[in-house]
C-alpha cells in the first residue's frame, strides 16, 4: 500500500515487539492498516492481530461518558468527586489507604503522570501495574546481576545470531513477527540452530532443532548445570570473569553438585538431550537466550533470570553483536511503565528507593511529600484492599477482575472497596461494571504519546481517529485530579510533548552515565516527528547495545553471578494437575480489543483445556467434550482438547476468557496468590487442579444476528462474527421446553414461528427463525459435540437465503456448490483447514506452494507449522 497524505504512522497496542503501523483512515469510517515498511522492530510485517487492527475500532461497548453510579455526569462532576474522595481518605487515612493500579496499555506520558501523582504528590508508593504479571522477575534479574533494570541487546541480534534458545516463550505466537525474523535468518543461513525449551510442544518447536520439554520450573537446574558444565570443559572467558565479574566462586560452587543425571531428574529431560544442549551452548560464540513468561511467571522466576544471565555473564557472551539474554515482555509499554518507576518498588527514570534518589526527585519535582519506602505490589495491593487498609483504589486500563490470580477474591476485594474508580475505553468489562466512578479513556488510534518495547525502542503512538463521545487521554485525567488535589503548578501540562520533555529531563538530571535510562538527547527533541529511537540517548553518547565495553551499573562497575539454587521439581500431588495459563495465537489479554474482530475468534471460539491422552483416559474425558478443573480457589467449565503437545500431568488453559465471552472460562480464578519473593510476580503457570468430566447430556452451536442472552445455561462461549454472533453450548441440565428456551435466549417473540426438525433416533435437532431472505439466527442441539462446518453456518448471516435452502440449513448441511473451508487455520486470510488439505492433495507439498495458492501462512506466518502438519496429514493417507 502506498503512503497517501492521510496515512499516520503509528504503533502497535499489543505485545511488546513493538511494531510501526501505517493507518490510513478512509471516508466510510473505517481505517486500513498495514505495517510500516521503515520501523525497525518489523519492517512492515504485523501478525494476524496487528493486521486485524482496524477491525476492532467499532464504538461497540465503548464508554462515552463519565459515570457515578452507574449514571451520566459530566467531568466536573466526576473529577471533582475522585479528587476529594481521595483528599479526604488520605487525610484521614494516610497516603497508603489510597492506591493506583495501572496497565502496559498505558502510554509513557500517562504512566508518568500517575506516578507523578502517586509518589510525588500523594507520598506513597501505591502504584503498580499489570506489568508486575509479566516481566517483574526479569528486572528483578537484571538489577540484582547488571545493577539496572536493562536489556542488553537488539532484535538484531537474534537475526545474527547462531544459536538461539527459546526459555518458556511460545514466540510463534505470542511474538510472531520476532519468531519470523528469527526463521528468515535461519533459511538464509541454515546453520543456525534453535533451541525451545517447554513443557508443551508449541507451535514454536516447529522449526526448532531440539525441544526440551521440561518439566515445570526444571528451567533453573537445566541452566544451573550448564554452569557447571561450561566450568568443567573450560568454556568460560576467565579475562571477562576477572576484569567484569563478581561472584563467580559463589556461583560456582552451588552448580557443582548439578551433574548430568541430577539435572535430568530435576528436568524431566534425558542425559542425552542435556549434553547435547550444554554442548550447543560451550561451542557457539554467537548464542542468544529469549525468555519470556514461562521464566519470569513463577515463584522462583527472579532466580530463573539470573540463572540464565550467569552462564551469558560466564562465558562473556554479552553487549557483544548475536549474543546475549533477551527479556522479550509482553505488554506494548510495559518497558515505558519500568521507565517511569510504574511499578510499586522503584521510582521514576530506573531510580530505586534510596535516599540520595529520593532527594533528587524531591528537588526535581519540588515537591516535599516523595513517598520513602516502596508500595505495595499487585498481589499485595489487592490483598490490603480486600483487608480494608486500602479504602480508594483507581484502576487504568487493565481488567485485574480476570488477569489477577484469585480472580473470585480480588473481585469481591473490589467490591467491598469504599471507592473504586476506572478509567477504560469499555463499558463493561469484568472490573469496570464494580466502579462506583468510570472515566471514558482514549484508546488506540485516539491517544497521542510514546511507548517503549522490548529492545528499549522508544516509538510515537500517534492519533488518527477523533476521541468519542466526551472520551479523554489518560494524563489529561490524572493531571485534572491532581490539579483538584492541590497540585496545579506541578501538573500545568498542556499536551504529551510537555509531559515527555520532563520526562527526558528528568533520566538526565544528575546522571552523569552512572544510571541506565537517559533520554537527555531528547529533552528538545521534534515530538511530533519522534523517530524510533533506542535509549540511552544522551547529549553526547547513545548506544543501542549495551553493556559493549564489560561496564556495569553497579557500584564497582561490574556484572554480579548470583548462585542460585534448583527449587525441588514440581510435582503435583496424587490425581491433581499442573495448572499452566497463558495466551493463544490471535487474542489478547481478556479480549477487551481482539474479541470485536470477527476473524480473530474463528481459530479458537471457546476456552479449553490442553490434556496429554493420557491424563484424558485416566480421568474419563473425551477430546471435545467439557471438562470440570477446580481446586480450592475456584472451578471453570471448558472444552477438553486432547493432544500430544501437551505433556503428561500438565494441563493448558488459555487466559483471555472472561464473564463477558463465557460461562465459567475465567481461569485466574484458580491460580493462586503465590509470588516471587524477590519480584512479587505471581506464579501464574503453577496452580494445582483437579479435573474431571462434566458430562454434558445436549451440546449446541448456534449462529445469531443479535448478540443472544444464555444466563443460567451451564456452558456458553460466544464470539463476534461476521454478521453477527457464533457461540458454543452445552447442557448438564436439559430445558424441558427448547423452543423456550430459544425464544428467550435469542430475544424472539411468541407469536414468531420458528422452524425445527429432531431426529429421536439420533437425538439431534435444530431450530432456526428466517425473516425474509435472511437467518435471524439458527441453533443446532445433539448429545455429542455438534459436528457442523463453523464456518459455513457463520457465513449464512451474511447471505440472502433461499426457501429452498431452508431445509439444509436445519439438517447443517451445507449444499454441494458450497464446499466447506474447514476450521480457520490462517486467520489473515481466512484460510480454513479443508481448503489447505485440498491444495496438498493436490501437489501443494510445502508451505511455500500453499502460499502461492491460498495465501495462507504469507504474512505473520503464525500458522505455518499447522499447515505443515495438515500437508503431513494428506502425504500419509496419499501414500496409504
Amino acid at each position: 500500500m502506498s503512503k497517501s497524505s492521510s496515512t499516520i504512522r503509528t504503533t502497535c497496542p499489543y505485545c511488546g515487539v513493538g511494531c510501526g503501523v501505517l493507518a490510513t483512515p478512509q471516508p466510510d469510517g473505517s481505517v486500513i492498516i498495514a505495517g510500516d515498511p521503515e520501523h525497525p522492530a518489523n519492517f512492515g510485517r504485523l501478525c494476524s492481530k496487528g493486521s486485524a487492527l482496524g477491525e476492532t475500532l467499532s464504538l461497540d461497548g465503548r464508554l462515552l461518558y463519565p459515570e457515578i453510579g452507574g449514571e451520566r455526569a459530566s467531568w466536573e462532576r466526576a473529577l471533582d468527586l475522585v479528587a476529594k474522595t481521595f483528599a479526604e481518605t488520605i487525610a484521614e487515612h494516610g497516603p497508603d489507604s489510597v492506591a493506583i493500579y495501572g496497565s502496559g496499555q498505558l502510554l509513557t506520558e500517562d504512566y508518568y503522570v500517575a506516578n507523578k501523582l502517586m509518589k510525588g504528590f500523594i507520598g506513597s508508593g501505591n502504584i503498580d501495574t499489570n506489568s508486575r504479571l509479566c516481566m517483574a522477575s526479569s528486572v528483578a534479574g537484571h538489577k540484582r546481576a547488571f545493577g539496572s533494570d536493562t536489556v542488553p541487546g537488539n532484535y538484531e541480534d537474534l537475526e545474527l545470531a547462531d544459536l538461539i534458545i527459546l526459555v518458556g516463550s511460545n514466540l510463534s505466537w505470542c511474538h510472531p513477527v520476532l519468531y519470523q525474523r528469527i526463521i528468515k535468518a535461519k533459511a538464509e543461513r541454515p546453520g543456525m540452530r534453535i533451541v525451545l525449551i517447554d513443557p508443551r510442544r508449541t507451535t514454536t518447536a516447529d522449526q526448532a532443532d531440539l525441544h526440551l520439554a521440561i518439566k515445570p520450573d526444571g528451567d533453573t537446574a537445566l541452566f544451573v548445570g550448564l554452569l557447571k558444565s561450561l566450568a568443567e570443559r573450560n568454556a568460560v572467558d576467565a579475562e571477562f570473569i576477572a576484569e567484569s565479574t563478581n561472584g563467580f566462586g559463589a556461583a560456582l560452587d552451588v552448580a557443582r553438585s548439578w551433574n548430568l543425571e541430577r539435572v535430568a531428574e530435576a528436568t524431566g529431560l534425558s542425559v542425552r538431550d542435556i549434553a547435547v544442549f550444554y554442548d550447543w551452548f560451550a561451542e557457539t560464540t554467537r548464542t542468544v537466550t529469549v525468555y519470556s513468561q514461562g521464566v519470569n511467571q513463577s515463584a522462583t522466576g527472579t532466580d530463573k533470570v539470573n540463572a540464565i544471565v550467569n552462564v551469558h555473564l560466564a562465558t562473556g557472551r554479552i553487549g557483544m553483536p548475536g549474543m546475549g539474554p533477551f527479556s522479550v515482555t509482553g505488554q506494548p509499554n510495559a518497558m515505558g511503565g519500568r521507565e517511569v518507576g510504574g511499578l510499586a518498588n522503584m521510582l521514576a527514570a530506573h531510580m530505586d528507593f534510596e535516599p540520595a534518589n529520593i532527594d533528587r526527585l524531591r528537588r526535581f519535582w519540588r515537591s516535599e511529600r516523595v513517598a520513602q519506602k516502596p508500595g505495595l505490589k499487585a498481589v499485595e495491593l489487592f490483598e490490603a484492599i480486600a483487608q480494608g487498609k486500602v479504602k480508594a483504589l483507581w484502576i487504568m486500563a487493565t481488567n485485574p477482575v480476570d488477569s489477577m490470580p484469585e480472580a473470585d477474591k480480588v473481585r469481591a476485594a473490589i467490591r467491598a472497596c469504599q471507592f473504586v474508580v476506572v478509567s477504560d475505553m469499555n463499558a463493561a468489562t469484568d472490573t469496570a461494571v464494580e466502579a462506583h466512578v468510570r472515566l471514558p479513556a482514549a484508546g488506540w488510534g485516539e491517544k497521542n504519546g510514546t511507548v517503549t518495547n522490548s529492545e528499549r525502542r522508544i516509538s510515537r503512538q500517534r492519533p488518527f481517529l477523533a476521541a468519542p463521545g466526551e472520551a479523554k487521554p489518560d494524563w489529561w485525567i490524572v493531571t485534572q485530579v491532581a490539579r483538584r488535589m492541590g497540585h496545579t503548578a506541578a501538573f500545568a501540562y498542556e499536551r504529551p510533548a510537555d509531559i515527555f520533555a520532563e520526562h527526558a529531563a528528568l533520566s538526565g538530571f544528575e546522571n552523569e552515565g552512572n544510571r541506565d535510562f537517559d533520554l537527555s538527547g531528547l529533552m528538545h527533541a521534534e515530538y511530533d516527528g519522534l523517530q524510533p529511537v533506542q535509549w540511552p540517548v544522551r547529549a553526547v553518547r547513545s548506544t543501542a547495545r549495551m553493556f559493549t565495553d564489560g561496564r556495569f551499573f553497579t557500584p564497582d562497575s561490574r556484572a554480579r553471578f548470583v548462585a542460585v539454587a534448583p527449587p525441588p521439581p514440581l510435582t503435583p500431588p496424587p490425581g491433581m494437575l499442573v495448572l499452566n495459563t497463558g495466551r493463544v495465537r490471535d487474542h489478547w489479554h481478556t479480549m477487551t480489543r481482539t474479541g470485536k474482530a470477527a476473524r480473530l475468534s474463528a481459530h479458537m471460539a471457546e476456552p479449553f483445556a490442553e490434556l496429554h491422552p493420557d491424563d484424558a483416559i485416566e480421568k474419563s474425558i473425551r477430546h471435545a467434550s467439557l471438562v470440570r478443573l477446580e481446586n480450592r480457589h475456584g472451578s471453570v467449565l471448558v472444552r477438553a482438547l486432547v493432544t500430544e503437545r501437551q505433556q503428561k500431568g500438565s494441563v493448558f488453559v488459555p487466559m483471555h476468557w472472561t464473564d463477558r465471552f463465557s460461562a465459567q472460562g475465567r481461569i485466574d480464578a484458580l491460580v493462586g496468590g503465590q509470588t516471587d519473593p524477590q519480584s512479587g510476580q505471581p506464579a501464574l503457570k503453577s496452580a494445582m487442579v483437579v479435573a474431571g468430566p462434566a458430562l454434558a447430556r445436549r451440546y449446541g452451536f448456534a449462529v445469531s444476528r443479535a448478540r443472544p442472552q444464555f444466563a443460567g445455561t451451564d456452558y456458553w462461549a460466544i464470539a463476534e462474527t461476521t454478521g453477527g454472533w457464533r457461540a458454543e453450548l452445552a447442557f448438564i441440565t436439559e430445558p424441558e421446553d427448547w423452543v423456550g428456551w430459544a425464544r428467550s435466549a435469542f430475544g424472539v417473540g411468541e407469536k414468531v414461528e420458528l422452524l425445527s426438525i429432531a431426529d429421536k433416533a439420533s437425538g439431534r435437532q435444530s431450530l432456526a427463525l428466517f425473516e425474509g431472505g435472511k437467518l435471524i439466527f439458527a441453533l443446532y442441539l445433539s448429545p455429542d459435540p455438534v459436528l457442523v462446518s463453523r464456518q459455513w453456518a457463520v457465513s449464512l448471516l451474511t447471505e440472502t437465503i433461499k426457501p429452498a435452502r431452508r431445509a439444509d440449513i436445519l439438517v447443517g448441511r451445507p449444499g454441494a456448490d458450497r464446499p466447506d473451508p474447514g476450521p480457520i487455520v490462517c486467520a489473515c486470510y481466512g484460510v480454513g483447514a479443508n481448503q489447505i488439505a485440498e491444495a496438498a492433495r493436490g501437489g501443494c507439498h510445502t508451505v511455500e506452494a500453499i502460499g502461492v495458492a491460498l495465501k495462507a501462512g504469507t504474512n505473520c506466518g503464525s500458522c505455518r507449522a499447522e499447515i505443515r502438519g495438515i500437508i503431513e496429514v494428506n502425504r500419509l493417507e496419499a501414500a496409504e
